[in-house]
C-alpha cells in the first residue's frame, strides 16, 4: 500500500549575510579618510565636520579625533539633521527632529565635509545640501562617506569613500558603529546563500 507523501513546504531562503569591513577594517578605513582629507584640505585648514546623524555624526567625530592624533589639528565637528528636508517624509515613519549643532565659528566661509556611513541614491545628501543653506554659506562642499554602494539617482559623488561595495539593488547595506550599536562592522545583506 502506497502512502501519500507528506507535503512538504518550501523552507523559505534567507538572504546572506556578509561580513564586508570587521571592526580593525573600520579603523583602517577611518584612519585612511582621515589621512586624505588632510592631504586634499592643506592640513585641514579651515575645514568644518557636519555628521549626518544616525552613524555620520560619530564618524565625523572620529575623523576628527584622528586628524589631532595625525597632525595636532583640532577640526571642529557638528551635527547636520535633516530630517525635515528628506523628500520621503510622506512614505516613511515619522523621525523626531534631532539637534544641528554648528561649530563655535559656524560654517560661512568654511570648506565642510559632509559625513554619512552609506552613500546609495545621493538622496540624503541632497537633503544635506538643503539643511546646510539653511545653516551658513560655506566657501565650498565635500563628502566622506564610509561606504559607497552605487545606485544614484542624483547627480552626486563622494569626494572621500572608505570601501566601494558594488551591489543589487535588492541588497542592503548595514552600518553598525561601537557608538550607536555597540560594535563596529559593515555587513551586505541579501542575494542568495552561499
Amino acid at each position: 500500500m502506497a502512502y501519500p507523501s507528506a507535503a512538504r513546504s518550501p523552507v523559505p531562503r534567507q538572504p546572506s549575510v556578509k561580513v564586508i569591513l570587521a571592526s580593525a577594517d573600520v579603523q583602517r578605513v577611518v584612519d585612511r579618510i582621515a589621512h586624505q582629507i588632510l592631504e586634499k584640505t592643506q592640513g585641514a585648514a579651515d575645514t568644518v565636520l557636519l555628521g549626518i546623524p544616525t552613524r555620520g555624526a560619530p564618524l565625523a567625530r572620529r575623523l576628527a579625533a584622528r586628524i589631532s592624533a595625525f597632525e595636532d589639528v583640532a577640526v571642529p565637528v557638528g551635527v547636520l539633521d535633516i530630517t525635515l528636508y528628506r523628500d520621503d517624509l510622506r512614505r516613511h515613519a515619522v523621525r523626531a527632529v534631532g539637534p544641528t549643532e554648528v561649530p563655535p565659528g559656524g560654517i560661512d566661509g568654511k570648506r565642510v565635509v559632509l559625513v554619512d556611513d552609506v552613500l546609495f541614491s545621493g538622496r540624503t545628501v541632497r537633503a544635506a545640501l538643503d539643511a546646510l543653506n539653511d545653516v551658513g554659506r560655506p566657501a565650498s562642499v565635500q563628502l566622506a562617506v564610509l561606504v559607497d554602494r552605487g545606485h544614484r539617482q542624483l547627480p552626486i559623488r563622494a569626494d572621500y569613500v572608505g570601501k566601494n561595495i558594488p551591489t543589487a539593488l535588492a541588497e542592503s547595506v548595514r552600518v553598525t558603529l561601537a557608538e550607536v550599536d555597540g560594535t563596529d562592522e559593515v555587513k551586505l545583506y541579501g542575494g542568495t546563500p552561499s
